[in-house]
């Protein structure tokens, strides 16, 4: 694939490219963007390195690949006049949820899939990120995929998981967290591999941090066959392990990637703090046309989310008279 506006240089076989000739402050023509989409649906997860640039103009670069969602389903807190932003912050999440990890996931996982439409894409930008550690790695679905033998493709490709939060994990009932899963309930159905509408390719659809269970199985036969999905998607041949500076921003197609946030922030100098922006998706479509469902929960989308517009509605208390 040849390029005409940008530097693409690829950071392993499978998965990853540094983009050069860039800066993201700019008018970029349609020309740039078309390329700059080429190379993302070519190797999944694309960086920007020395971007420095602000929320505005993220969520700019942002809508130039489709709309820009809210900032999270169970995301009360937005950032004031950027709905858009998501912080991906430590010392903020502990604060809001009582545990000590930078978002809602930290295992390997895709963005989302608890709703019935996914997010297409997620960018990320770093603001301050430690010298040493946080890194994040990325793995490439359709390679995956494609890594399996044929008997193996061709089970895969009849099957249906279920997708919601913390799946396969036990918090606190009384966590913060669990009570705000709760109180906005996501769940879908998807299909175990889900055709990408852009490329066509074939990826496979299942994650350690949303993947429940699989239908139409036994529980020990869906344990088995997670374990077996999980061991193939995170393998190291697939993965590419980006080295964040600040003001570097990494855009990943979240159709056809999952991710693992750092493993050794206790010990960084700083404290971590990013911004996420995500791009509406579509609802997937397995290989023999089944569409994704939802189970609880709606889609997600630019729209504050049913929940948090009645809390945002409830009038506040006026303290008693005494």
């Amino acid at each position: 694939m040849s390029y005409q506006h940008i530097e693409v240089k690829p950071t392993s076989y499978y998965t990853g490219a540094e983009i050069g000739g860039v800066d993201l402050s700019s008018d970029l023509s349609d020309e740039v963007i078309a390329e700059i989409r080429q190379a993302l649906l070519k190797w999944k997860v694309i960086f920007f390195r020395n971007q420095n640039i602000d929320h505005a103009a993220q969520i700019a670069f942002t809508a130039r690949f489709g709309e820009v969602t809210y900032a999270h389903p169970h995301e009360d807190e937005p950032i004031e006049g950027f709905p858009e932003i998501l912080p991906i912050d430590r010392s903020r999440y502990e604060r809001r949820n009582g545990l000590r990890r930078s978002s809602y996931e930290s295992r390997w996982h895709t963005d989302v899939t608890a709703a019935v439409n996914p997010p297409a894409g997620s960018i990320l930008r770093a603001v301050d990120v430690p010298s040493i550690g946080g890194d994040t790695t990325w793995t490439n679905l359709v390679a995956a995929y494609e890594g399996l033998s044929a008997p193996l493709r061709a089970l895969a490709d009849t099957l249906k998981a279920e997708h919601r939060f913390n799946a396969r994990l036990r918090l606190p009932s009384n966590s913060k967290l669990v009570q705000r899963i709760a109180a906005n309930p996501l769940v879908s159905v998807h299909p175990v591999v889900r055709v990408h509408p852009e490329t066509g390719e074939r990826a496979l659809f299942v994650n350690p941090g949303f993947t429940s269970h699989i239908l139409d199985v036994s529980p020990q036969e869906s344990d088995l066959l997670l374990e077996l999905l999980f061991n193939q998607i995170t393998k190291p041949a697939y993965t590419t392990r980006f080295r964040w500076n600040n003001g570097d921003i990494a855009f990943w197609d979240n159709r056809a990637t999952a991710h693992l946030a750092p493993q050794d922030l206790d010990y960084a100098e700083v404290e971590r703090v990013l911004y996420r922006t995500t791009i509406t998706g579509d609802v997937p479509v397995g290989v023999d046309g089944f569409r994704s469902q939802i189970v609880e929960g709606e889609p997600f989308s630019s729209e504050l989310p049913t929940v948090l517009k009645k809390q945002a509605q409830q009038p506040i208390a006026e303290p008693a008279l005494t």
